[in-house]
């Protein structure tokens, strides 16, 4: 009876085959695959451009840096700042100032600032005043000894002189008089003046700074015996007209009462008004003494 068993030679013949036909499909697999990659390649630089696929690399690339750069820093708040946070933080008194009206002369700060900075009257934003010119030198001239020393106690560190003055309220229309005469327009030193609205009685380093900013907010002016600030207003005026190159921000209070609106459009001149905000003015006064010829008011 014959064997089942397949012939040999036949089975070795089928196996080759398989192995072969096994080899054509990894070289025909691995070709789509290869194929499918470039095209898909293709598909994304055509929907996104390269300068995008370069950028996010690059974010990828750099995300460490980037998280260690926008990382916060820890610095500390200057101490005239931090002594008027705490003044104001525990006082229950209103600045004379509105807001709006500080927010005129913190404008010019934040230009100007560290500067010089003059202010006529001490009060209960010296303090503040102070903090916003951190870095610079700020000067107030105060009408009342007694105050200067109460404040001192509370703020040593505020640079304040004590100022007389000799004039009142009821002698303003005789002082415009005086302040139209030829010797008021010329433009000196306040010392050297002939200008009977000249103040004279300054500290000696008053006169010699040159000034970038002059808050007149001072002395007294509410009622007819008060000195009054004719002639405040126009000092700030000549000694801005006066320093050797630049110019000068002067700032008036109270301008809704008369002595200051007629004073300081007479002696800082409209042509120099820069802003008004509530009773608030703010005049911009170029050196007189750098352009020679310059009209007293423009």
């Amino acid at each position: 009876m014959r064997s089942n068993t397949p012939n040999p030679i036949s089975l070795k013949f089928i196996l080759i085959c398989l192995f072969f036909l096994f080899l054509v499909f990894l070289v025909l697999r691995s070709s789509l695959s290869s194929s499918s990659s470039q095209q898909n390649s293709s598909l994304i630089s055509a929907l996104y451009p390269s300068s995008i696929i370069a950028t996010e690399s690059y974010l990828e690339q750099n995300q460490s840096t980037t998280t260690d750069t926008l990382a916060p820093t820890c610095t500390k708040i200057s101490p005239s700042l931090a002594n008027a946070l705490v003044h104001y933080a525990t006082l229950n008194i209103t600045p004379q100032q509105t807001i709006k009206e500080i927010s005129v002369s913190l404008r010019v700060l934040e230009k100007k600032s560290p500067c010089n900075f003059l202010v006529f009257g001490l009060g209960h934003d010296s303090l503040m005043w102070t903090a916003l010119n951190h870095g610079g030198r700020t000067v107030f001239l105060e009408e009342d000894k007694s105050w200067i020393e109460q404040v001192k106690r509370q703020l040593p560190n505020l640079e304040s002189y004590y100022v007389a003055y000799d004039t009142k309220v009821t002698q303003a229309d005789e002082l415009m008089e005086v302040g139209m005469k030829e010797e008021c327009k010329v433009v000196s030193d306040p010392r050297l003046s002939q200008c009977g609205l000249a103040l004279k009685g300054f500290p000696s380093e008053v006169y010699d700074i040159e000034w970038d900013l002059i808050m007149v907010d001072a002395p007294t002016g509410w009622h007819d015996e008060a000195p009054g600030r004719m002639s405040a207003v126009y000092t700030a005026g000549l000694m801005a007209r006066n320093r050797e190159s630049g110019e000068t921000d002067v700032f008036v209070h109270d301008v809704d009462r008369v002595v200051e609106d007629k004073f300081s459009k007479a002696f800082l001149c409209e042509g120099y008004l820069r802003e008004q905000e509530g009773r608030i003015r703010h005049f911009t006064i170029p050196s007189h003494r750098a352009r020679l010829g310059r009209p007293f008011c423009p």
